[in-house]
């Protein structure tokens, strides 16, 4: 008899050692030898085949192991080395689609059996078929010389231990395949985060009686805030940022077609009304059918007059700290660009004084969340807290103020990643 048990304390102990070793192993090949080193310890089976249809028109199939191979290729990095077959007695095996147990291989194989080199020599076999939605596209086959018994009680055990281990080899193939084409798409993104970020202003305005600073962060590779400064003449400029609706590459691209729709625009992208009003036609006719849409606040200004100019896209109001106060720059309103073709958006005039400090941001800073409290409840920044900075910060340069914001909304969020892209531009009117 071929199946000789061991004691339990001694199975016990071979099938743990293999299953440890299993669980740190990436590469299926190598999952598979030492899962069948370990199972000839329990079942000390000598000579082997194993079969594959997977990815062969019938009646093909491929050898993928044997023991009477001189050379063992890879059958998942190597399997054009491996013998492809038709027909004959492997065949049969090969498209059974069950488990099956030969007594007589000399009886059935014929001459010029093509499977002739594998199956001679030996009396019988057992062929167990490892499932993939219902069909055995792999099979697994034991082999035994002349005289040699096994006991068949132990087919069934065989049989499901088999299953069960061919199908946590295809998972780890199915893993190793996604991880693969994750690293692909995350190297994509970043390619596509460089290019977003290429977009971006690449130097801050630098205008007498004023401090400019800025800070972009995405939660993903790519997202869909936007800022840029647009010289206008008369030494004049227009502020403007952005918010797509939506996180990731989608959003990104939305970014990139709003600030290619922005710089082509003929003439001077003023006053901000008809330069609102132009994204907003095209974005409507062309890219927000899908229902996405983009918030916006674009306002010109004019450092002589310390006027700005300003219209609103459905944006967030920019905050204006004067003084000990904090007031929301809300004179005008509209909806999102993307939403309403013939939408037409209103101006407002903003007069600075020495020592206001202008914030633009995008809701990624107020709506950052806090960690989840013993009953799961979640808090938002808010714009209260954001005013309180502000205010805590009365003096500072532009730069300051960020560098204050960032911090508060981390802190508040517990140094977890930002769940939306975040935003900050401020402009400091220092007289």
């Amino acid at each position: 008899m071929l199946y000789r048990r061991r004691g339990w304390v001694e199975e016990l102990a071979i099938i743990d050692r293999v299953m440890r070793a299993v669980s740190t192993i990436s590469d299926p090949n190598e999952l598979v030898r030492v899962y069948w080193d370990g199972v000839h310890e329990l079942l000390p089976i000598e000579d082997y085949l194993a079969l594959s249809r997977r990815g062969v028109e019938p009646p093909d199939y491929i050898v993928t192991r044997s023991s009477r191979f001189k050379e063992h290729f890879n059958p998942w990095t190597e399997r054009e080395k491996l013998p492809r077959l038709r027909g004959g007695l492997l065949g049969e095996i090969a498209y059974a689609d069950a488990p099956l147990v030969i007594d007589d291989i000399p009886a059935r194989l014929a001459a010029d059996d093509p499977g002739r080199f594998y199956l001679e020599g030996f009396q019988s076999l057992i062929a167990l078929p490892n499932y993939d939605e219902g069909k055995g596209l792999n099979v697994g086959i034991s082999l035994f010389g002349s005289g040699v018994q096994f006991d068949r009680s132990v087919v069934p055990l065989m049989h499901w231990q088999a299953g069960l281990f061919g199908r946590g080899t295809q998972n780890q193939v199915l893993r190793n395949q996604l991880a693969a084409a994750l690293a692909e798409l995350d190297r994509e993104l970043q390619v596509v985060g460089a290019i977003q970020r290429s977009l971006l202003p690449p130097e801050l305005p630098n205008i007498p009686g004023f401090q400019f600073a800025a800070h972009y962060q995405t939660s993903a590779r790519a997202g869909g805030d936007y800022y840029d400064f647009f010289p206008l003449g008369d030494d004049e400029w227009g502020l403007f940022i952005a918010d797509v609706s939506g996180h990731g590459t989608p959003a990104a691209v939305l970014m990139a077609i709003t600030h290619a729709i922005a710089h082509t625009r003929p003439g001077t992208p003023k006053p901000p009304s008809e330069l609102l009003a132009h994204l907003n036609r095209h974005l409507t006719q062309l890219y927000t059918s899908s229902g996405a849409f983009v918030t916006a606040f674009y306002g010109t200004l004019s450092p002589a007059r310390r006027q700005l100019s300003y219209a609103v896209a459905g944006h967030n109001p920019p905050r204006l700290l004067r003084g000990e106060r904090v007031l929301a720059v809300d004179g005008v309103a509209g909806l999102p660009l993307g939403i309403s073709a013939g939408e037409r958006y209103d101006e407002a005039t903003l007069t600075l004084e020495t020592g206001d400090v202008l914030l633009l941001y995008t809701d990624g800073i107020t709506e950052a969340m806090s960690p989840p409290d013993a009953v799961g409840r979640r808090a938002l920044f808010g714009v209260e807290r954001l005013d309180e900075v502000l205010r805590l910060c009365a003096r500072c340069p532009a730069s300051e103020h960020l560098e204050r914001i960032r911090g508060a909304v981390a802190s508040f969020a517990g140094g977890a990643a930002a769940s939306d892209d975040q935003t900050l531009v401020t402009v400091r009117c220092t007289g």
